[in-house]
């Protein structure tokens, strides 16, 4: 059995952007594009209509871009117990309540049993300063947390 992968939108930006001129984000867009051709055909990838929701929205090119990636992806459904997860995640402090959509990304995956939540989001998600608490939170309330990752930390998959 593959791998359960949820993928958050953070990703499937960094695919679809134009190349960066900033050293270490064009990096990142190296790294996404490296995972996506080599690795996913070594997971089973999983997004939600949050996801859906935040890559479409901006630009109209970059917008289509996003969907035509992340198109035939499974959607993890939104359940009350994620939004409820979400809500622990942010009244325990674990990810700011102005990171509301990060919560739910966690949650989303948490619930769904997803083996890693892949991201590039460094500051509310992909955070080794708030993953402890992220994780004890989780398993608090019943959920094995995912491994929280970036395309670089899951290369070997």
């Amino acid at each position: 059995m593959k791998p359960k992968v949820y993928l958050e939108t953070s990703v499937v930006s960094y695919l679809a952007s134009r190349p960066s001129r900033d050293l270490i984000v064009a990096a990142n867009q190296q790294s996404t594009q490296d995972w996506w051709e080599n690795r996913l055909e070594k997971v089973d990838v999983f997004i939600s209509q949050l996801v859906l929701q935040e890559a479409g929205s901006g630009d109209a090119g970059a917008v289509a871009k996003r969907l035509v990636a992340i198109a035939g992806f499974p959607l993890l459904e939104i359940t009350p117990e994620a939004a409820q997860l979400a809500k622990s995640l942010i009244a325990e402090k674990a990810i700011p309540r102005q990171a509301a959509e990060d919560a739910l990304h966690i949650a989303v995956a948490a619930v769904s049993g997803m083996n890693y939540l892949l991201t590039w989001n460094l500051k509310h998600i992909a955070n080794a300063v708030i993953r402890a608490n992220v994780e004890s939170i989780c398993r608090m309330n019943g959920y094995e947390p995912p491994v929280i990752c970036t395309p670089v930390e899951l290369m070997e998959i």
